[in-house]
């Protein structure tokens, strides 16, 4: 088949998508990549054994931009005649749900990653909402990656209950067996701890995701203060990019960050099982997720969580199994968790193995592209019988 997978972003492709492309070229099909430009892309592509269609995609709400990316959009798929458009990313999914309509492509696919407008106050809530409803009327099928973002869209009426699926145990992609591999890294931990200069023996909490306020940065670094001030030989990773054009942390938490000796900036890293192989926890302290990938990653590592109770993290995390789940934005208990995580050795060893043999079972990246691989194939033949029936009919 002649795939088209489209994201707003080539960061979201580079971090997300890239390992789900490749094995949908390896099984055979041909796959373009829409993603807006950037100089890596074609390197990007190489990679991935898919061709790259690049088209301005602004992530922030800009009419005339807008306009401009749909009609780009639309003319693409107008003459490339794919079989399949499959979208992610908010943006992506809205101007991808109209143009692939328009031009009539047989299977339209959005997959759903979180909302941004959980917990957005100003009128653009509605209209996001309202572009989260365009998604899901105007494609052939759209999923979610994980069960509680699914049942949550259903409860806001943005779905019905058979407009959403998810496949398998939830996930975009999975987890890569092989990247995420402790044994690999087993040797090099005095090393490592070197390279971030963290010294021998402190333990590690290790953050994994976007810098910025809705990730739970502020209370993770109110946190870390806690447990410094009780004498606890702790450290902090932060490990992604700043975003301060979009979700801006205050000065006073950047102060603190830049000020800190204990908090390790990293930046955004090719290779995170790097430094998950050196962590003692992990911890998440999102407002909202899709489904926080980066926990299952962790896990395969052997490294527990700690994380928020919100949709898409009761998926990837089984409290007082595989680590420990806590209200968003309560900074005592957020102490309290990772206090208990870094003090009880038999504890977090107990979780960890737990949270390891889970992830395996469950989100090995092979069992979830071969899940998403079925469902190409699966609506393939659907959109082939119909098209027969029509014909008949017509003839």
């Amino acid at each position: 088949m002649r795939i088209c997978r489209v994201a707003t972003v080539p960061f979201f492709v580079a971090h997300h998508l890239k390992n789900q492309i490749t094995a949908t070229v390896a099984a055979g099909h041909e796959v373009v990549v829409v993603t807006s430009p950037e100089p890596s892309l074609d390197r990007l592509g190489k990679q991935m054994g898919a061709h790259i269609h690049p088209v301005p995609i602004v992530r922030k709400l800009s009419p005339l931009s807008d306009l401009c990316s749909l009609l780009a959009l639309y003319r693409y798929f107008s003459e490339a005649r794919f079989d399949i458009v499959h979208s992610t990313t908010p943006k992506a999914g809205l101007l991808c749900a109209i143009a692939a309509f328009m031009a009539r492509v047989p299977i339209r696919l959005h997959t759903f990653t979180g909302q941004p407008w959980m917990f957005v106050t100003s009128p653009l809530k509605w209209l996001a909402r309202m572009a989260d409803r365009v998604i899901i009327r105007l494609n052939t099928r759209c999923y979610a990656d994980s069960h509680s973002q699914a049942a949550y869209l259903v409860s806001q009426k943005i779905a019905g209950p058979d407009e959403i699926v998810v496949p398998g145990d939830g996930s975009l992609g999975g987890v890569d067996l092989v990247q995420f591999n402790p044994d690999s890294w087993r040797s090099r931990g005095d090393e490592i701890r070197r390279e971030t200069g963290v010294p021998p023996g402190a333990r590690i909490i290790t953050y994994i995701g976007r810098i910025t306020k809705d990730k739970g940065i502020s209370e993770l670094i109110s946190a870390l203060g806690q447990l410094i001030n009780r004498g606890m030989d702790v450290y902090l990773l932060l490990i992604g990019p700043f975003e301060p054009e979009r979700d801006p942390l205050s000065e006073e938490v950047l102060r603190q960050i830049r000020q800190e000796a204990r908090i390790k900036v990293i930046g955004y890293s090719t290779e995170p099982e790097r430094y998950l192989s050196i962590s003692t926890v992990f911890c998440l302290p999102s407002y909202r997720e899709g489904f926080g990938n980066v926990i299952i990653e962790a896990a395969v590592m052997g490294i527990p969580s700690v994380a928020t109770r919100i949709v898409g993290l009761v998926d990837a995390v089984v409290d007082g199994e595989t680590g420990i789940l806590i209200q968003p934005r309560d900074v005592d208990g957020l102490a309290e968790a990772l206090s208990r995580m870094l003090g009880d050795d038999s504890l977090r060893m107990k979780m960890g193995k737990a949270a390891q043999e889970r992830a395996r079972s469950l989100f090995n990246a092979e069992i979830v592209n071969q899940l998403l691989l079925d469902e190409y194939e699966s609506l393939r033949r659907q959109s082939a019988a119909l098209k027969n029936y029509t014909n008949s009919k017509i003839s």
